[in-house]
């Protein structure tokens, strides 16, 4: 089937984001201080906290969800009690990154969604975090086409990339979060599509597995060295950078990815 929605996670996706940073730095600074009882008695280090632990037990799930997650990898008693503080902690020093600037988009995804968008398949954003239309909003679609060259899609001046989205359901508060397949689902639904003409592009296993849930192709991203994690969740495609991917094939339904030497 022709792929006629293409669905897009934003952290570790679209964008380079500070959450996993965020995520390490408040969990370091709430066990150095109000938890550092605590800290000694489960036996926590600050080394011990790998971007192979966020993607597995954190990325792609809802804040709350994820602070528990990490808690319980970390063995911390009461983790769901505790989540709520920790959270908290985490969202405070995100917002400090963010307005730091500190985050990028990848010129690899941006490329994509505009090759995708000139063949007429239609984008939605569809991340678990409250502050992706944020990020989003800072990065301007129209300054990144002029450096590349691209010609099409035709981007508007001063178009950002929230807004080349035809449907986005970033942050929604749904009733269960990623691997739950509902944010997804509510993305093709916004798109007008059914499920099954849609592909989701993630970098989570949790997404990956979100995304089978309901139905849609799920095109992995490796950015981390993290490809098995994404073939045991279930991805039909595993990439380590999304210009591998040939838009003409992937839009005809096939997923297929260009060689590195081709």
């Amino acid at each position: 089937m022709r792929v006629e929605g293409a669905i897009f996670d934003v952290d570790g996706v679209l964008v380079a984001s500070p959450h996993e940073r965020a995520w390490r730095e408040a969990l370091e600074q709430t066990m150095a201080t109000e938890w550092r009882t605590l800290a000694a008695a489960v036996g926590y280090h600050p080394d011990s906290w790998t971007t192979a632990v966020y993607q597995e037990f954190v990325a792609g799930r809802p804040r709350l969800s994820g602070a528990r997650a990490a808690l319980e990898y970390f063995r911390v008693p009461e983790a769901e009690r505790r989540a709520l503080e920790y959270a908290e902690r985490k969202q405070q020093r995100l917002v400090e990154l963010i307005e730091a600037g500190e985050f990028i988009a990848f010129p690899d995804a941006l490329r994509l969604a505009l090759a995708l968008k000139a063949r007429g398949v239609r984008l939605a954003a569809a991340s678990s975090s409250k502050n992706a239309n944020r990020f989003m909003d800072l990065i301007r679609l129209d300054e990144f086409a002029q450096r590349e060259g691209l010609r099409e899609p035709k981007v508007p001046p001063g178009q950002t990339l929230l807004e080349l989205f035809d449907a986005n359901v970033c942050g929604r508060d749904l009733p269960q979060g990623k691997p739950h397949p509902a944010i997804f689902l509510l993305a093709a639904e916004e798109l007008g599509l059914a499920p099954a003409a849609c592909l989701v592009v993630e970098d989570a296993p949790a997404g990956i597995q979100a995304a089978k849930a309901g139905g849609m192709a799920a095109l992995g991203i490796a950015r981390v060295g993290d490809e098995a994690l994404l073939v045991a969740a279930g991805s039909d495609v595993v990439v380590t950078g999304l210009d591998q991917v040939a838009p003409d094939v992937l839009a005809d339904g096939r997923l297929e990815r260009v060689l590195a030497n081709s």
